[in-house]
């Protein structure tokens, strides 16, 4: 069973992610229901202003600070992908996680979890998951690499020693492979607010999802992520944090939950 079983997961999700003078998401408000932030670092979104910004939030309300390092791919998001060779992922993710760092209080990060297109690109592609491990694992060997629980990239992780989060979806839905559905298919993103506490809780306390499919499949994670920027994502989170804390099940910070820190 998960560590959610024991009575205890982490609670993250993607901020930062305005850009200029575009305010994106809700980043004030959805801060004070999580333990951990990823947070955009300029490539996809963000810029060293909203960087700060965000790094300031994060350490008022005591949350973890993590760089959320993505394609460079403005136009898109960072939800296209891209034609990179490992050396070029690495030195992307090398150069994104030290510009959030060099915000950071003492320089220092707690994670890295990668965004969008290149997040899924290193669940089904060993050479860009090794790419990523191997960047984050040579800028500082005791950050917490988040991965997609159960796939071939937590593998890679922990083949290099390095500390791992598992990560699942409270508003994502899952493919029988347990991956996530891509977005461009009809029910991608989950909205209903009564489905989603109700994967987070079985994510929570059986480590279980329902896929596509209807099949239910093992998915033990240490990391729940609700997206920040959908509707209702503030209130959606304080249900959802409502709910597992009633389980009894603690949202935890991940540098508590992971060996190694």
């Amino acid at each position: 069973m998960t560590n959610g079983a024991t009575g205890k997961i982490d609670f993250n999700a993607d901020i930062g992610e305005s850009f200029a003078g575009y305010e994106l998401g809700l980043d004030s408000e959805i801060v004070k229901y999580i333990t951990s932030a990823n947070i955009a670092t300029g490539f996809h979104a963000g810029d060293p202003d909203w960087m700060a910004k965000t790094v300031a939030l994060a350490v008022d309300n005591s949350v973890g600070i993590g760089a959320h390092p993505a394609y460079p791919d403005l136009a898109g998001f960072g939800r296209r992908n891209m034609d990179l060779t490992p050396a070029e992922v690495h030195n992307a993710v090398t150069y994104q996680v030290g510009a959030l760092a060099a915000f950071a209080p003492n320089r220092k990060l707690q994670h890295v979890k990668p965004h969008g297109a290149l997040y899924n690109t290193a669940v089904r592609d060993a050479g860009v998951a090794e790419a990523i491990v191997l960047a984050v694992k040579a800028f500082d060997p005791n950050l917490i690499h988040v991965v997609l629980a159960g796939s071939q990239w937590e593998q890679i992780a922990r083949s290099h020693g390095v500390r791992v989060a598992r990560e699942c979806y409270a508003d994502r839905a899952v493919t029988a492979e347990g991956t996530l559905v891509p977005r461009s298919q009809p029910g991608a993103v989950v909205h209903d607010p009564d489905e989603v506490v109700a994967r987070s809780l079985k994510l929570a306390t059986e480590g279980k999802v329902t896929a596509v499919d209807g099949t239910e499949i093992d998915f033990s994670a240490d990391s729940i992520c609700l997206h920040g920027d959908t509707a209702g994502a503030v209130e959606l989170a304080a249900v959802v944090r409502g709910s597992l804390e009633s389980a009894g099940v603690a949202i935890t910070p991940m540098n508590e939950l992971v060996a190694g820190g």
